[in-house]
């Protein structure tokens, strides 16, 4: 089929980064993919595999800029005589719902998130004729707060390409650019830089700083961008000048995130990012916006499994919690740490194929072209 998939932006994210894998294995499926965005870090990632990519301003709730985008996404439905639509985000899918309304093309959406739905918002956002939410606990939101039936809706997983994402990554180019040496106990923090999202990262910079003294040649890299990092960049900077070396490192908007997380002694982040280190073997503190259970291991999967690994509902990250159990792990015998990361990629290997993320896809598309049929 020729199928569109529409998303904010192509910037570090969960969501942007399940759109690229899911398009990248759809493609090799025979699928010809279209993909519709404001472009982003990942844009080369997908030209490099004969994804196509259209610019639109679909970040933005501007009228001038969603009638913009209602403009380019409707030409480009008409001009790659597009067969199924699927969209990732609120904007894109508000304004493909009003498209589909008077074009009949058959519209898929993902949730990967949720939405406030005060003060009239819950109805600028459409779920489509079927959607797929990425963990139970979305699924209970959309049946709760948009009265959609389940029959409608199949939870899928954020599929972790386990070939890229592994142990075996080559450390040295990361060890190099950054300077960490095989006796520096570095962790490695992933996340999209906005303050929906970012903080962990400022509770482990004070955790570092707390830290010093504790857990020997402990260094931090953080990844990513938004609208926070210069106040992430700021107390970065204030943390290193307090602690006379450059203990916190930034790496801005990078798509090289397997290359970055081969290097860890310990990952920290929530989601698709915690996923990938896991994946990785590395041992992973699941901590973000939305809530905190700590050191990833055996008793904490039923909660990281209900919740996607974004933990909402669960106790708030601190950083008490955060220095705590960042200590805890570096006070563990390295055959107990290697323990928790190979049991990471077991979870990874048995829970989030990429395989599976496309077949749940393939699935609602088949529904949806037959209810059209």
């Amino acid at each position: 089929m020729n199928i569109l998939m529409a998303l904010m932006q192509l910037d570090i994210g969960g969501a942007e980064t399940h759109v690229v894998e899911l398009s990248k294995e759809l493609k090799r499926r025979g699928h010809n993919i279209v993909i519709v965005s404001r472009g982003g870090v990942y844009q080369a990632e997908l030209e490099k595999a004969g994804i196509k990519h259209y610019e639109a301003p679909l970040h933005s709730k501007k009228p001038a800029d969603m009638l913009n985008a209602k403009k380019i996404l409707k030409n480009i439905i008409e001009n790659e005589k597009i067969d199924l639509v699927h969209s990732h985000t609120r904007i894109s899918s508000f304004i493909l719902g009003k498209l589909h309304k008077k074009m009949k093309f058959p519209f898929v959406t993902t949730a990967h998130w949720i939405f406030d739905t005060r003060f009239g918002l819950k109805y600028l956002t459409d779920w489509g004729q079927k959607a797929l939410a990425v963990s139970e606990d979305i699924k209970e939101y959309l049946m709760k707060n948009y009265k959609m039936p389940e029959s409608d809706i199949t939870v899928t997983v954020n599929g972790i390409d386990v070939e890229k994402f592994s142990k075996d990554t080559d450390k040295k180019p990361v060890s190099n650019e950054f300077k960490i040496s095989q006796e520096d106990n570095l962790v490695v923090y992933v996340s999209r830089m906005d303050e929906s999202r970012s903080l962990a990262a400022h509770q482990l910079i004070e955790a570092i700083v707390r830290l010093d003294n504790i857990v020997e040649n402990l260094k931090c890299i953080i990844v990513g961008d938004g609208d926070d990092f210069e106040n992430v960049k700021k107390e970065a900077n204030e943390a290193n000048e307090k602690l006379g070396r450059e203990a916190i490192l930034l790496a801005g908007a990078r798509v090289d995130i397997d290359k970055l997380i081969a290097p860890a002694k310990l990952f920290v982040g929530v989601s698709r990012a915690a996923l990938e280190a896991m994946a990785s073997e590395k041992p992973t503190i699941i901590a973000g916006n939305e809530g905190y259970v700590g050191l990833f291991s055996e008793d904490k999967l039923p909660v990281c499994l209900e919740t996607n690994f974004c933990l909402r509902g669960c106790e708030m990250s601190t950083t008490d919690l955060l220095a705590q159990d960042i200590g805890a792990f570096f006070g563990l015998w390295e055959e107990d740490q290697e323990k928790l990361g190979k049991y990471g990629r077991e979870i990874v290997l048995k829970h989030y194929s990429v395989k599976r993320m496309a077949d749940d896809a393939e699935k609602v598309y088949k529904e949806v072209m037959e209810e059209k049929a």
